[in-house]
């Protein structure tokens, strides 16, 4: 696993992730477009995110058992043909349907980020995971802003386009670059499935890092669902494109998860994740706190995404250790979560900023670290490092 694979691997990663966030800050252009009204439109992010959920529950655990040399690029020529559906859809229905497809296809960079401990030796595993999963970070953080540039220069179908061309390049470079591989197992499609249940009911380790993944995730999600609704009304009252442009300020958030693999490969990871979690809450204190400052709240969002982005690799690295043969299953478990919690996150944002607003938002926030603290504090009593052992906290 060289530098330049890694880096291959990373924007892969990232332009795959993308393909979820390129219609967001564009639901207002796309229906009028194609005579809907936007609140329709909003359905099309909702479809999306549901593909994809579905997308990594059946084909991310494939990484298992077939060969990824095959698995990932054909994952990509996959995507790129829904892009392409999606760039010539001629009414919001069949727009609907493609974006679908995008999500249940675009799902390669799951399948990479195991696929990159796999390939890394046992010093590096963290360093290598971090830069790829600091990819994905990156592809999720700079997509909106992108789409938006994209867009208003040459229309809404332009990102489509640019995207699947996009994944063509990158199914072709992965097919020429990924080592083939003998598969990790011999289970039955049906028993695969089922084995990513098993493996989360019978390995402690593996709950607990959800618990805690999942956490920080619908955290992350609570608090920019609700940004948005802040910058969106007064005093601040900015535009679209000015609030996209606050996602860049959470870049450093990518390159700290690179830097906290590096702290799970010379076995800090436990500390590591305790010390996010301070963060996290010190973040939420500094938000609700600077309500009415711009320099305060970026300051707020680069302290949340530096600890959410280290903890969420740091937890991330220590499940790959839990079973290397079942990499891409363990992947699964943790987006899976993720995916729920930060819907569940979303949805918490636009009911508490709906009762309580920026206030009680913040302090919703605030408990939930709480809460991730007390499962850290709880569970590290009894932790193993799993470079060591499977059994965890």
């Amino acid at each position: 696993m060289n530098r330049r694979l890694t880096l291959l691997f990373a924007v892969a990663g990232g332009a795959a992730v993308g393909n979820l966030y390129w219609s967001q800050p564009l639901l207002d252009f796309i229906a009028r477009d194609l005579h809907t009204d936007t609140a329709a439109a909003g359905w099309l992010v909702t479809a999306t995110q549901l593909g994809y959920a579905v997308g990594v529950f059946l084909f991310v655990p494939l990484g298992d058992l077939l060969d990824r040399h095959v698995l990932v690029p054909v994952a990509l020529l996959a995507a790129a043909a829904a892009l392409g559906a999606s760039a010539l859809a001629s009414t919001f229905g069949v727009l609907l349907v493609t974006l679908a497809l995008v999500g249940l296809t675009t799902v390669s960079g799951q399948i990479l980020a195991p696929l990159a401990g796999d390939l890394a030796d046992d010093t590096n595993r963290g360093r290598v995971v971090g830069t790829v999963v600091s990819g994905i970070l990156v592809g999720i953080l700079v997509s909106r802003t992108v789409s938006g540039l994209i867009a208003g220069a040459a229309g809404w179908r332009a990102i489509y386009v640019v995207a699947a061309v996009l994944a063509l390049v990158l199914a072709a470079l992965l097919f020429r670059s990924i080592p083939p591989l003998a598969p990790r197992t011999r289970l039955p499609y049906p028993a695969l499935l089922a084995s990513v249940f098993r493996i989360v009911r019978h390995e402690r380790s593996v709950r607990w890092s959800l618990v805690l993944g999942g956490t920080s995730f619908g955290v992350f999600t609570l608090f920019w669902t609700a940004l948005t609704f802040l910058l969106s009304a007064p005093p601040f009252s900015f535009s679209v494109t000015a609030i996209g442009l606050f996602g860049l300020v959470g870049l450093a958030g990518a390159a700290a998860a690179q830097r906290a693999g590096r702290l799970q490969d010379r076995g800090l990871g436990l500390p590591t994740i305790g010390f996010a979690w301070v963060l996290v809450l010190v973040a939420f204190v500094v938000a609700g706190l600077g309500a009415a400052s711009v320099i305060v709240l970026i300051v707020a969002i680069l302290v949340l995404d530096i600890a959410i982005q280290g903890h969420n690799i740091t937890v991330q690295t220590r499940m790959f250790q839990v079973d290397p043969t079942a990499r891409s299953r363990l992947n699964t478990a943790f987006v899976t979560s993720n995916f729920i919690c930060g819907a569940i996150g979303s949805g918490l944002a636009s009911f508490l900023w709906a009762r309580g607003g920026w206030t009680a938002v913040t302090v919703a926030g605030a408990i939930l670290s709480g809460f991730a603290l007390t499962v850290w504090a709880v569970g590290r009593r009894g932790a193993l490092d799993i470079r060591a052992a499977t059994s965890g906290p």
